[in-house]
């Protein structure tokens, strides 16, 4: 397997600031705000109320039963707490359906770019990954011709990300139901929608693909509270599958986690029984950021620029800047861009190929304002010094 680019980064990135170097970090997937208060309080109360010891494997009833509720309010989804495996975060929900689906020799579709566990997941299945590729020319959507061009019959698995991580693009309602059209003449495959951004959304509506009740039999939604919320650190993410499925994951992870932290469980229990203007908010401060790195970055000549519509990430093309030189180093692809603005203007960033996308960044801007500024400044006076 190999190590996750994303963290490795970020681990540069702290190493400096340990040695006092002052680095703007836009590696990490992290939401920089607090967790809302009433989140917190429920965590504290549950200590008290003695919420100390092992929970269910598949976590407490009363929070599937609120997760249930979550995808009935805003989703118009129908499942039963059966049909909830509560996990150690959304990785370990993604990993727990991909080693309980997918046999050697299995082929997973993942349009790419993509985040960088998911293919190493699939190692670890010894699955086959096939990936299919979208630039920033269709706004990194596959189309329902590249779907259907990947499928055959070692197909078992298609995982679909969106909003996506790492390039922040949203598809439609209508988008999703071309690639149902692909998928329904295929009922042997099983489809893996990660929404853990599902909330994190500017197109003023959010489609799962778990409503679509050609596909509804075998899709499995994975979401959880880390983005959403600002909870990345409490560790609880969840599936909603169809009840075989979620038996299976359940027997999985009682064999390898068991249930996770009673206490985080509590408070995920409040962020979704809770009121939700902290999500709104905290929304509506990721757009205003979205909008400045867009136009922040599309004034740095040679880099092109979506707008995109969801998540907290920019994923610019930066190729024109490949055989650049900065003394005796030449700058031959986005790893080495990477890691010359992290030595050179103190920032740091993640090479696109990580995602299965080379000549590319991807830049978080779950940071401040101030910060985004200063960045971008560091960023543009580093690159004007490459010839």
């Amino acid at each position: 397997m190999s190590p996750s680019a994303t963290l490795a980064m970020s681990q540069k990135s702290t190493e400096l600031k340990a040695q006092g170097v002052d680095v703007i970090n836009l590696s990490v997937g992290e939401p920089d705000f607090e967790t809302p208060v009433h989140i917190r309080d429920a965590a504290k109360k549950a200590i008290d109320d003695g919420y100390t010891r092992y929970t269910p494997v598949p976590g407490y009833m009363s929070l599937r039963k609120a997760v249930a509720a979550k995808l009935e309010r805003e989703n118009g989804l129908s499942y039963k707490p059966e049909q909830i495996v509560v996990s150690n975060g959304a990785k370990q929900s993604l990993c727990n359906i991909i080693l309980s689906t997918i046999n050697p020799g299995d082929e997973v579709v993942i349009p790419t770019p993509a985040w960088v566990s998911y293919i190493e997941m699939v190692k670890l299945a010894e699955g086959v990954v096939k990936e299919v590729p979208a630039t920033i020319e269709q706004d990194f959507k596959v189309t329902p011709e590249q779907l259907a061009s990947a499928l055959n019959e070692k197909t078992r698995m298609v995982l679909i990300c969106s909003p996506s991580n790492p390039t922040g693009s949203v598809y439609t309602r209508d988008e999703l139901q071309a690639l149902v059209d692909v998928l329904k003449e295929w009922p042997n495959v099983i489809i893996l929608a990660d929404e853990i951004y599902e909330h994190i959304n500017y197109t003023g509506a959010f489609t799962s693909l778990g409503s679509f009740p050609e596909t509804a039999d075998r899709t499995v939604i994975v979401n959880g509270v880390s983005k959403a919320y600002a909870m990345t650190g409490w560790r609880v993410g969840w599936c909603a599958a169809p009840l075989w499925l979620a038996k299976a994951t359940n027997k999985l992870q009682g064999q390898y986690t068991s249930g996770c932290s009673s206490i985080a469980q509590k408070a995920a229990e409040a962020a979704y029984e809770g009121s939700q203007e902290c999500v709104e908010e905290m929304r509506k401060a990721f757009e205003r950021r979205r909008n400045l790195i867009v136009e922040l970055a599309s004034q740095i000549p040679g880099w092109k620029v979506n707008v995109p519509q969801g998540a907290f990430y920019l994923f610019p093309e930066v190729s024109s800047y490949f055989g650049k030189r900065a003394g005796d180093k030449v700058i031959e692809n986005a790893n080495d861009l990477a890691m010359y603005l992290l030595e050179e203007a103190h920032v740091a960033t993640v090479d696109g190929g990580a995602f299965s996308l080379p000549g590319y960044l991807r830049l978080s801007y779950a940071t401040s304002d101030d910060n985004l500024r200063e960045a971008m400044r560091r960023i543009s006076t580093a690159l004007a010094k490459l010839n």
